[in-house]
């Protein structure tokens, strides 16, 4: 739901008018619907470099995920790796264009433990996955206004995994 959507169904939930502060909030993210399209637009073109570069750097830090043996051995298991980070990539494209982060919490982050426990994937290791694909993410981007915008939904990812 985004967040013009929220405001709307809550204040109608409670039989007033939106307050303010909510008028105000709306306002706020309206007035980023470019850059949101923008920021959007640049994950999509650009998600096999920015996945190619946070899999470069997760297996620096733990290159004991492709030794013999590791949650990442071999090119299956690799690639199915490399494809839940374009699905948290496009997780995150879904929380900027929306303004909030329900979607990324309804779609990406209910029993996202509980699924990478019963895998045999450590969590900490998803954890520096994340942190890696957010620091992939921001070099693409070229202005603070954007990065500053797409943090919060990463942070969201790995606070949800903590």
């Amino acid at each position: 739901m985004s967040l013009v959507s929220e405001i709307i169904l809550n204040a109608d939930n409670e039989l007033r008018y939106p307050t303010i502060g909510e008028l105000q909030s709306i306002n706020s993210y309206l007035k980023t619907g470019e850059i949101r399209i923008g920021i959007s637009t640049k994950l999509r073109d650009n998600e096999q470099d920015i996945i190619q570069e946070a899999s470069k750097a997760i297996f620096q830090i733990h290159p004991e995920y492709i030794a013999p043996g590791g949650n990442a051995e071999g090119s299956r298991k690799r690639s199915l790796c490399l494809r839940d980070y374009g699905w948290y990539l496009r997780l995150v494209t879904y929380g900027v264009l929306n303004g909030d982060k329900d979607s990324i919490e309804k779609i990406g982050l209910i029993g996202v433990r509980e699924m990478y426990n019963s895998l045999g994937v450590p969590i900490i290791g998803m954890i520096d996955a994340i942190n890696c694909l957010k620091k992939a993410t921001i070099k693409t981007l070229e202005k603070k206004e954007e990065i500053i915008i797409v943090e919060p939904y990463f942070d969201f990812i790995i606070q949800g995994m903590s």
